[in-house]
């Protein structure tokens, strides 16, 4: 397997977003794919591995990041499309101000943003979802979002784990719009995956609004 993603090119910041008045209008010619997830899950590692770049900040930290960031990322031989960092959720040492900020930010971007077509749950695999998880699956339902499980860190668990971890985690019960996937981002594992599942995921968008 290749170590480097070449299907996203051309991937750079186009604004960070700290309250709701500075969210990026809609444009219908860039739709959008969200990545959500716990503090710690490794959101940064994961943008920085899907876009082959290190724009999104990595640190040991957790909660860092706490804007919503824009990045236009254009799809080799197809089209562009905006992935958004939401800021990371659960993280027990902010104040209950900041944690509630959060979710202003956040909600004011949801709500009735049709050009957000899906919603990327970071799911540490080591301890699959914990209450915070279904707290936010149950939100991001709530407003009728395409969610899709990808589960992180995997390079934590012995290789041949993987697809019986992931069957017990889905009987659990998740909202998952496909199989949820498995990556690691420090051994690239499931990078090359994810990406043409999202860009094939794009194209059938185009053709449902097509019709």
């Amino acid at each position: 397997m290749s170590n480097n993603n070449n299907l996203f090119i051309n991937a750079r910041l186009e604004a960070s977003c700290f309250n709701p008045g500075q969210l990026l209008p809609e444009d219908n010619n860039f739709p959008e794919i969200a990545i959500a997830g716990r503090s710690n899950v490794g959101k940064s590692s994961l943008i920085n591995a899907l876009l082959n770049t290190k724009l999104a900040h990595t640190g040991q930290t957790p909660g860092k990041t706490r804007s919503i960031n824009f990045y236009r990322v254009d799809i080799r031989g197809g089209k562009t499309f905006r992935l958004v960092d939401l800021p990371g959720y659960g993280y027990a040492k902010r104040s209950q101000d900041e944690r509630n900020d959060w979710q202003k930010l956040t909600a004011a971007y949801m709500k009735k943003r049709e050009s957000l077509k899906l919603v990327c749950h970071l799911v540490d695999f080591r301890h699959g979802l914990l209450k915070n998880d279904r707290e936010l699956q149950e939100w991001l339902n709530s407003y009728g979002k395409n969610i899709y499980v990808v589960f992180t860190k995997a390079d934590k668990i012995a290789k041949g784990k993987w697809r019986s971890t992931r069957q017990e985690f889905v009987k659990e019960g998740l909202y998952s719009y496909d199989i949820p996937a498995i990556t690691s981002s420090e051994k690239h594992e499931g990078i090359n995956e994810l990406c043409e599942f999202l860009a094939k995921f794009l194209n059938e968008c185009d053709k449902i609004e097509a019709e």
